[in-house]
């Protein structure tokens, strides 16, 4: 008999969810296929079919299917579904567990399209937003109205990198019936138990590291058993598909994501401790590196043998923008590009104090995000050794200001 996938370690759950048991001969990985219509044979076959995901291909697949299964396997989940990308996911996940009237506790450090979805199509919709502090820890309890209906976290946060008290905000936002929906692309499905910390729902950008290889885009929602076929009514209402060449990619990534993860945390780390030693930087912002913010909580509740290599380079107060463009334009390995958790590094100014509503005055240093691929790590150093070198060479009176 099979062992069952949710006894094994993570590396062999992620070889071997989805795909079909020993006794099975043919092709190592589940069929691609590329399907709008399904035939039945006979008129019981199709009435049997009516209604459930196998009547029609953009309800389900095997590709599809596969995906869901090894995702589920991954990170706990009771259920999966897949979107054309992660901002779907979140958008769709919002509207089922959204309705006028209700309000929305949203962490401060959220990606800036959903604050824009938060801000547009929910307030049109009398959906109330109110953002907090991803520091609040249990504080969040005094937030919580009776109207409170969801908890978005996001952990570490995007472009600072805080580490939220997850715990301690699911047991607030459960003792008010309120759920908790987590963005965890940082993460990663393996990266942490989220679903035994108290979150609901977990969100996925499955374009990052799931895919891993910059060449689809994807989304996931992960749900525990409760909300699945509430967010399933919604999600077939919306016209939610993904084809099966995209989950045919995001199916051979996954199978490599751990030993990825491996080489992506190392290469951060001495990434990291290399940018700490540069007198231009202030701080680092990598939670899995010891010493620096939020490390800590990041210990207690992820899982450090999956860390992954996108983190936050804060820079002294009196390194202008101009300077910050120089490096980036300098370096000829790490690309200009907005998204991350694919092989090759990637290199972007940010300025979180744009797109914050708390503590924004906390984030006026010019700063970058860098995603630390899979190069080896002595050219990576060389590459922004060169980069700082163009930004020591360059002395402006006036900043010469870069969009964000």
């Amino acid at each position: 008999m099979r062992k069952h996938t949710s006894d094994l370690q993570t590396a062999t759950r992620l070889t071997h969810a989805g795909r079909k048991g020993k006794s099975h001969h043919g092709p190592v990985n589940p069929p691609l296929v590329r399907a709008s219509t399904m035939l039945f044979p006979d008129c019981a076959a199709l009435k049997e079919a009516n209604g459930t995901r196998r009547s029609y291909g953009r309800h389900a697949t095997e590709t599809t299917l596969a995906l869901e299964e090894a995702l589920c396997a991954a990170e706990g989940a009771a259920a999966c579904m897949l979107t054309s990308s992660g901002l779907s996911a979140i958008t769709t996940t919002l509207l089922a567990l959204l309705n006028p009237g209700d309000h929305l506790l949203m962490v401060d450090t959220v990606y800036d399209p959903t604050r824009q979805f938060c801000d547009g199509l929910l307030k049109q919709h009398g959906i109330r937003t109110t953002y907090y502090d991803p520091l609040i820890g249990a504080g969040i309890a005094a937030l919580i109205e009776p109207e409170t209906r969801v908890v978005f976290v996001e952990s570490p946060g995007s472009l600072t990198f805080e580490v939220q008290d997850i715990p301690a905000i699911a047991a607030a936002a459960h003792a008010a019936d309120a759920v908790v929906v987590s963005d965890s692309t940082w993460a990663t499905p393996i990266g942490w138990a989220s679903f035994k910390l108290g979150v609901d729902v977990s969100i996925h950008a499955a374009t990052k590291y799931i895919v891993g290889h910059s060449d689809a885009l994807m989304g996931a929602i992960l749900t525990n058993e409760a909300l699945h076929q509430r967010i399933r009514d919604t999600y077939r209402q919306l016209g939610m598909s993904v084809g099966g060449d995209d989950a045919a990619l995001a199916l051979r990534g996954l199978r490599t994501m751990a030993a990825r993860l491996a080489v992506h945390r190392d290469s951060a780390q001495q990434i990291a401790r290399w940018l700490q030693q540069q007198p231009e930087v202030a701080e680092i912002l990598y939670p899995p590196l010891e010493g620096t913010a939020g490390h800590a909580l990041w210990k207690r509740d992820f899982r450090p043998e999956y860390a992954c290599g996108l983190m936050g380079v804060v820079f002294r107060q009196d390194i202008v923008e101009s300077q910050v463009a120089a490096l980036i334009d300098r370096t000829q390995l790490f690309g200009i590009g907005f998204s991350w958790g694919g092989y090759e590094s990637l290199i972007l100014p940010t300025r979180p104090a744009n797109y914050r509503t708390v503590k924004a005055e906390s984030w006026q240093s010019p700063m970058l995000r860098l995603h630390v691929g899979l190069e080896a790590v002595p050219d990576l150093i060389a590459d922004l050794r060169a980069g700082f070198s163009a930004m020591r060479e360059l002395h402006y009176e006036e900043p010469v200001s870069i969009a964000d």
